[in-house]
């Protein structure tokens, strides 16, 4: 007996409509897809991705009567780099260009042009918020529960989640 199809509406990722409007916009822009803008950081490593960003991908002219056994000809990468550091970038490009084709998974691109321009600020990490003073008197509650335990590690964690949980709340 084999299983009923399910029915009604199911929840899809957010992901799935978004690279679904993107990919028409960064098209224009000559990426196939939104992937190598979306994780250019991962692809590069976080060092190289806070100086320089994919602008465009420049393919080259195509015949108006293509060969067929003449595959597509490799683009070029055009790198928007935060002045100063093109020479650094320059040096990088064949690793540059082999992280890219690797991730787009063929021989998409062969050279890389740079252009220096300021790349927009990113939004700073945010910090974690401090920790709120500790209520003594929650600590030494917390403190006397936990006295039977005997790893030392464990114990200093149910401390500190038994002063949160045990500490007098204001209200209004």
């Amino acid at each position: 007996m084999s299983a009923a199809p399910r029915k009604g509406v199911f929840a899809r990722p957010l992901v799935d409509y978004v690279l679904r409007e993107l990919d028409p916009l960064v098209a224009r822009q000559g990426f196939g897809e939104a992937s190598l803008l979306l994780q250019w950081r991962e692809i590069v490593g976080a060092r190289v991705a806070d100086i320089c960003a994919p602008e465009r991908l420049q393919w080259p002219a195509r015949a108006r009567k293509p060969a067929p056994d003449r595959p597509q000809e490799p683009a070029t990468l055009v790198l928007r780099v935060e002045p100063g550091f093109g020479l650094e970038i320059q040096h990088m490009a064949p690793a540059i260009v082999d992280r890219v084709n690797a991730h787009l998974g063929w021989r998409c691109v062969v050279r890389v042009t740079l252009r220096q321009q300021a790349l927009a600020p990113r939004a700073e990490k945010r910090r974690p918020p401090r920790p709120a003073l500790a209520d003594p008197a929650s600590r030494a509650r917390a403190e006397a529960a936990t006295q039977g335990v005997a790893e030392e590690s464990l114990r200093a964690a149910l401390i500190r989640l038994g002063e949160q949980a045990l500490k007098p709340r204001r209200i209004g």
